[in-house]
């Protein structure tokens, strides 16, 4: 079905969306990342779809379906079922053009994701723990009342109007030979890998999901669509259990490759956007910058895609502490000390001479077992990564203190 007219087709109507977008979509043109281009060793550009008119790329889908929808159809009244940024793209396109519109979202959507669905104007419905029940119930509502569905990924509506970031990256940067982008459902990489494979063929398009929900990664592997039993990831954005039929198909035709990263690379990724951009992206949006230390390439124009920012402020506090932690610039560890006079002031001294800036600080006796002889100590310290945490612990251990990794 979606191979109908061929390239000429798709290119018609990846353009024919790009025009429909033209009025409403702000810049998101790209930006080179000297600190990731340094990390990763290539030549790394942000496109940071963060920070779009509703802080993901669902509008372009959303607002590139509605527009083609009959007035019968737009008389009815939508419904979709969403993790959040479909649903705002959805709202915000349903209130410019005066549909009146219901979103489905899971019972664990982040709350900043539902009270901005509801400030544009659409009706929300809690329903389910993952993205997959929240679907079931659209779909249940959408019969019940007549109304009609807007899928987040399986609709080559949705699929050419998130294609049309394919389309700018090859405009906005001449000489790309990778570009990296989220998968969860699949509609947005099979619209950009779409774009991109009709116009430029050569150019790799790589495809990032969490480890805890590769429902595509499975699927790929399989050759058949595969449905997980749950999905277990801080990205909730990409928590779906099976990917789209469409979007399965495409994927096979259009993507090179999908690779895994684990949660804690997110926060990485998190910490290091924050630190070296001031860039907030969500756990979703994250995905494709997690993926560049997994690409095994060297020297190569290399596309990173945001595709989300809808974050509240304590998941951030949390992402922040726990990239510290995995990128080495927060250590706790405990030392026992002989419960003697000059210890701790010879841990200071060492900890000092090192460079390493204590946080916090616990000399507690009664943590030991022989709390007559000898004092447990607790430190937390901040460093500047992995090789600094290192020199610092080989020098307590030269001088007889025996660390300990607190958790």
């Amino acid at each position: 079905m979606y191979i109908e007219g061929g390239a000429m087709k798709h290119l018609e109507q990846l353009e024919k969306a790009q025009h429909v977008l033209k009025d409403v979509l702000l810049d998101t043109s790209l930006i080179y990342s000297q600190s990731f281009s340094e990390e990763y060793h290539n030549e790394i550009y942000l496109k940071p779809e963060c920070l779009q008119k509703t802080g993901a790329f669902k509008i372009r889908g959303a607002f590139n379906k509605i527009s083609n929808l009959s007035e019968q159809e737009k008389k009815n009244g939508l419904i979709c079922s969403s993790a959040g940024n479909h649903a705002q793209g959805v709202a915000y396109a349903a209130r410019e053009l005066g549909v009146k519109a219901t979103i489905v979202m899971p019972k664990t959507t982040p709350l900043i994701k539902v009270e901005a669905t509801k400030k544009y104007g659409a009706s929300v419905v809690l329903h389910g723990d993952v993205y997959d029940d929240a679907y079931q119930e659209a779909r249940r509502l959408e019969k019940e009342n007549k109304l009609t569905f807007i899928h987040p990924f399986d609709d080559l509506d949705i699929i050419y109007g998130q294609g049309t970031i394919g389309l700018e990256i090859l405009d906005q940067l001449d000489e790309v030979d990778y570009v990296l982008v989220p998968v969860g459902g699949g509609g947005l990489i099979s619209g950009i890998a779409m774009a991109i494979k009709e116009k430029k063929p050569s150019v790799k398009v790589v495809g990032v999901e969490p480890r805890g929900a590769m429902a595509m990664k499975q699927s790929i592997r399989m050759n058949e669509r595969v449905c997980l039993n749950k999905v277990d990831t801080i990205a909730d954005g990409v928590a779906v259990k099976e990917p789209g039929k469409l979007t399965f198909e495409l994927i096979k035709k259009y993507v090179d490759d999908i690779i895994v990263v684990d949660d804690y690379d997110l926060m990485e990724a998190f910490l290091m956007l924050v630190e070296k951009h001031k860039i907030v992206a969500e756990n979703a949006g994250l995905l494709s910058l997690a993926g560049l230390k997994k690409l095994k390439v060297k020297n190569k124009n290399v596309v990173s895609l945001l595709s989300g920012g809808n974050i509240d402020v304590l998941t951030i506090s949390s992402l922040i502490n726990k990239g510290l932690v995995s990128r080495g610039r927060i250590y706790c560890f405990s030392v026992d000390l002989p419960d003697t006079p000059g210890q701790l002031l010879q841990i200071s001294k060492i900890l000092s001479d090192n460079k390493a800036n204590v946080v916090k600080l616990d000399h507690n006796q009664f943590r030991t077992t022989d709390r007559f002889h000898h004092v447990n100590l607790q430190v937390t310290i901040e460093t500047n990564g992995h090789e600094h945490l290192k020199v610092i612990v080989d020098d307590l251990d030269k001088h007889g203190f025996h660390v300990e990794e607190v958790n």
